[in-house]
């Protein structure tokens, strides 16, 4: 964990890296662009009257923000006469306003700004600060404001009854659509290939028809404010600004995306292509999976794997081909994100990409199969689930098993099942007996044994082999088949009852491990303490 997180971290650092210099990047070219020194507008009521320069004892905004002020106080006191505005020659500079309250002082720098005589912008500036304080008083006039107001509202209620029109039409139009044509739509298909269901076609229907809602909301809401935030001067700014801030990123967005009709029109193209070739291999696949369609060493089973990774393989293909037609691909924003998400996807799927490499590689070495009673790295019990990542076993006490794929490949896998209906399993099991007992009636009562246990098969025959000459045993191995891998352990336990009994019935005795000497008497057990309580000859059989 400690490793991902280091490398987690070195990702981000080097995604942020990437955006970083981006940005220094677009910085400096937009620094390029733009004038050695810094400038601020003067603003009244939303419009700007003209703009000033700054330096660095004293800035552009605040200088700005002075003179608005400035411009303001005249404007509210009524009893100064905009037409009393004055300007003024004062050593190295133009003054504008009453000597004893001044509003600005244009100098030779700002004139040099401007292209222009300071004497000549100062009357520009002088005309500029007359006009807006009349302006600043006429729009706060009693008249105008109730004007203002009248107009204000009738557009509110207009709006209101636009909205509710559109939303009562839109509504009866989906009604109307729905009572007329809903027995009309069927399911578009060729042949056995469903195109579009009926409820994906009304589904569309009325998508379309909440898009012509928002979008009828959205144009009304914005034509309202664009008309009512200019009649109020507190608003004016905002209702000026609306066209920079809604309309401006709007028109570059439809520009752009005009621009880019051709390419939506190749990835629609290369979308649909793609949709009715992978409908295609899935239909070819999936014949292949029900035997419609037979070729020479292919499983069947092989159907579904191999169709998922040819789908893979033909999403990834266009993926390529379309990546240069996506909008914004070739920008470093967009390099960077991919970076950064490739990275983290090598990173965090490593373990993840070698489960399923070695899912597929099961698959296609059938290994084993779904229901196959398998030993897996000392585990025994039956597959009940087979995916990509992980192999689910089930054990005969019913507990559930999860193995990752890429440790059952590095392992070996026992698989019980896989000739068990052809040849049949072999089951067996050893026990030791003295040399004074004959190996011919051993052998004879291992095979009575087995004859007595249910669910082995009487063909092929069990055998015994006699696999070692202990120092105090002969080693017997009873061999018995059995085609149901799920009973193994019903089987081996009736089989050592059977042999049990058997050799109870005739007196030997199994010596299995080993002795220390002879007894006086046989370790057996007589017939008639078989059943000694609590068992019964119905319980313990």
């Amino acid at each position: 964990m400690a490793v991902m997180a280091r490398a987690a971290v070195l990702a981000l650092t080097l995604l942020l890296g990437v955006i970083s210099s981006f940005a220094q990047g677009t910085a400096a070219e937009r620094a390029a662009g733009e004038p050695a020194f810094e400038t601020a507008p003067v603003v009244i009521d939303g419009r700007t009257l003209f703009e000033v320069r700054g330096i660095s004892a004293y800035p552009a905004p605040r200088r700005a923000a002075v003179i608005t002020s400035r411009i303001l106080d005249l404007a509210r006191d009524r009893t100064f006469d905009p037409a009393a505005i004055e300007t003024a020659e004062t050593g190295s500079y133009v003054r504008i306003g009453p000597e004893e309250r001044p509003v600005l002082r244009v100098t030779d720098a700002d004139a040099e700004f401007e292209g222009s005589d300071r004497h000549v912008l100062a009357d520009v500036y002088r005309a500029r600060i007359g006009e807006a304080i009349v302006a600043y008083r006429t729009a706060r006039s009693r008249a105008v404001m109730l004007s203002s107001l009248r107009r204000a509202g009738i557009a509110t209620v207009l709006a209101l009854l636009v909205l509710v029109l559109a939303r009562w039409l839109i509504r009866t139009l989906r009604r109307w659509l729905e009572r007329r044509y809903a027995d009309r739509v069927k399911t578009v298909a060729i042949r056995s290939f469903e195109l579009l269901r009926a409820e994906q076609i009304w589904g569309l229907l009325r998508g379309a028809l909440r898009l012509v809602g928002v979008v009828t909301f959205v144009s009304v809401v914005l034509f309202y404010l664009r008309y009512t935030l200019p009649l109020f001067p507190w608003t004016n700014g905002a209702g000026s600004q609306m066209d920079d801030w809604i309309l401006a990123p709007l028109t570059v967005l439809g520009s752009g995306f005009v621009s880019k009709i051709p390419d939506f029109i190749f990835l629609l193209v290369l979308v649909i292509i793609v949709r009715y070739v992978l409908r295609a291999v899935h239909l070819f696949f999936f014949a292949i999976g029900r035997g419609q369609v037979q070729f020479n060493e292919f499983d069947p089973l092989w159907a579904d794997p191999t169709y998922k990774l040819v789908r893979i393989g033909i999403i990834a293909f266009a993926l390529i081909v379309a990546y240069p037609y996506i909008p914004g691909s070739s920008s470093d924003a967009f390099k960077g994100v991919s970076i950064f998400i490739g990275v983290l996807f090598s990173l965090g799927s490593s373990s993840t990409i070698s489960n399923v490499l070695a899912g597929y590689v099961m698959i296609y070495r059938r290994a084993f199969h779904e229901g196959d009673v398998v030993k897996i790295a000392g585990l025994l019990g039956y597959v009940s689930r087979v995916r990509l990542q992980v192999t689910h076993l089930r054990t005969a006490k019913n507990e559930e098993i999860i193995i990752p794929n890429s440790t059952i490949l590095a392992g070996e896998v026992v698989n019980y099942s896989s000739l068990a209906k052809t040849d049949g399993l072999i089951l067996h099991t050893t026990i030791g007996i003295g040399y004074e007992t004959p190996w011919r009636q051993v052998t004879a009562m291992l095979l009575e044994a087995a004859d007595r246990t249910e669910g082995i098969l009487k063909e092929p025959r069990p055998f015994v082999l006699q696999t070692a000459l202990g120092d105090f045993a002969v080693t017997y191995q009873i061999n018995v088949h059995c085609d149901e891998p799920r009973t193994m352990p019903r089987v081996y336990s009736s089989l050592h009852a059977n042999i049990l009994d058997v050799f109870n019935e005739y007196g030997v005795q199994i010596m299995t491990p080993a002795y220390e000497g002879d007894p006086d008497e046989p370790k057996i057990v007589p017939r008639d303490k078989w059943h000694e309580p609590p068992a019964t000859p119905t319980s313990a059989g």
